[in-house]
């Protein structure tokens, strides 16, 4: 079993705070020898944005784009 894993079987038998705070530390260790990673909250927040923004075109995109209109090019028109 590797270090990681013991540590997270210790983990899991703590009570919810005591497990925050191991984490907590865990990261301060991981900050201080420079080998620290995103959390999981830092994930949790990108993916969030992420999923806020997908799919989340402005007002002004064009909403009559067919299926038809796809994988064929067309000339622009001017912008004059």
């Amino acid at each position: 079993m590797s270090i990681a894993e013991i540590i997270y079987a210790h983990s899991r038998r703590l009570p919810e705070q005591a497990a925050r705070e191991a984490l907590s530390y865990i990261e301060f260790l991981e900050q201080r020898s420079g080998a620290r990673t995103p959390t999981e909250a830092e994930q949790d927040d990108t993916e969030a944005f992420l999923a806020a923004i997908a799919g989340g075109l402005s007002d002004d995109f064009p909403d009559d784009i067919a299926d038809a209109d796809l994988r064929k090019d067309v000339p622009r028109q001017d912008l004059d």
